[in-house]
């Protein structure tokens, strides 16, 4: 995990140091980025030094280099990289630019640039910060998205005793973790997830699959991990990375997949189906290549119903989460699958929408339980999948409290 922290001009600006320290504690790598002015109070080379990391002081070169492409569209490169850009202590001068979207300093162009969460934690003169510009920047901001860690009230270097003090160092990482999803609530649950594609050979060099690249089911095992899970990932063929701190079946079939989730699943307190099981398979597999003669008839079979299988032997307390990826009446569809499945909850989305669901990083999808639709806009899968884990939490608060005292 990777985050940017801006510090801005003000005596607060000490205070950064503290939170460095902290964020680092946590594995987190820091990169600072100073402001013009914070750089009257703190040398860079202090943030260099305990963060291990180039401090970026400026959108150019600076000591007479000539600027080359790299420094050019640094401010890009680092808002890809990071998971969070964190800002504190942020001044009036910095809300304003956020908010106005002007980006004339390396801090305001990489705000504008990220789309990872943004984190300000504001410290001003009372006056300053109660001023009407100041709380309208505060509020424009809030309704973006941007998270606000409110100042405490106390005794200002300006002598002033009243709202404008910066949050503690503690405070503002406690909201940093919470932002990245680190907060461990899911610790003591083991969550089964089934990812990607299976295949279903039609003879040696050809197969009937699907479009799923198994980008949802790795976001959900990297947030479940992120939150404390222990993450069993059941996984077809797919071209990417397994998280590393996930237990990882790899499977090609639909048999195959069947046969590992059943094995796993006793050992889950949360079932997340998000593989794109394959419906059919052939009833005899070519032993040798089909050649092209002419039009060819494939006889075909349906493959185990997994999630049919799995609420039918699930133990109590077990939830079972399902996907639906469909192309029409997405809701409908998803309330009968939700019901004849048995299922807890089941996440759908539309498939023929372009640019988001199948091999995409993002996608929109309504997240459907018994008693609740929820949609969620288009957002990042890792997003949604941190929706999801919302969901597993509230339905086994639910559970527990629902379940008679012994």
């Amino acid at each position: 995990m990777k985050v940017a922290l801006g510090v801005c001009g003000g005596i607060a600006a000490y205070k950064a140091c503290e939170v460095v320290r902290l964020l680092q504690d946590q594995g987190i790598t820091v990169q600072v980025v100073m402001t013009a002015a914070a750089q009257e109070f703190v040398r860079p080379l202090t943030f260099a030094a305990l963060s291990g990391e180039k401090v970026i002081t400026g959108l150019w070169q600076s000591g007479g280099e000539q600027p080359n492409l790299d420094s050019a569209i640094e401010h890009i490169s680092v808002a890809q990289s990071i998971d969070a850009l964190v800002v504190a202590p942020c001044t009036a001068d910095t809300l304003a630019k956020f908010a106005h979207g002007q980006a004339d300093d390396f801090l305001s162009t990489l705000y504008l640039a990220t789309p990872a969460p943004v984190l300000i934690a504001p410290t001003m003169n009372v006056q300053m910060l109660q001023h009407p510009a100041t709380q309208q920047n505060i509020e424009t901001l809030r309704k973006r998205g941007v998270q606000i860690v409110e100042p405490g009230s106390g005794y200002l270097a300006c002598g002033m005793v009243g709202p404008g003090r910066l949050a503690e160092p503690e405070e503002i990482v406690a909201a940093t973790l919470s932002a990245l999803g680190m907060i461990r609530d899911l610790a003591g649950e083991t969550i089964l997830i089934t990812a990607g594609p299976t295949r279903e050979p039609v003879d040696p060099v050809r197969f009937l699959g699907n479009r799923s690249s198994g980008k949802m089911g790795y976001a959900l095992a990297e947030a479940a991990a992120r939150r404390g899970a222990r993450v069993i990932v059941v996984s077809g063929p797919v071209a990417l990375e397994p998280p590393s701190s996930a237990e990882f079946v790899q499977v090609e079939t639909a048999e195959e997949m069947r046969d590992a989730v059943l094995s796993r699943s006793g050992e889950a307190t949360a079932i997340i189906a998000a593989a794109a099981v394959a419906d059919f398979r052939l009833k005899s597999v070519s032993q040798q290549k089909i050649k092209r003669n002419g039009a060819i008839t494939l006889d075909l079979e349906p493959t185990p119903d997994i999630l049919s299988e799995l609420a039918a032997h699930r133990r109590p307390g077990q939830l079972l989460i399902g996907f639906a990826a469909e192309t029409q009446n997405v809701i409908e569809n998803g309330r009968a699958k939700l019901r004849n499945k048995n299922l807890d909850a089941i996440v759908v989305n539309d498939v023929s929408k372009s640019g988001i669901g199948f091999d995409s990083e993002r996608n929109q999808v309504t997240i459907i339980t018994p008693d609740q639709e929820v949609a969620l806009p288009e957002n990042s899968k890792l997003k949604i999948a941190y929706h999801i884990l919302d969901v597993v939490l509230k339905l086994k608060s639910r559970a527990s409290i629902a379940a008679p005292a012994r």
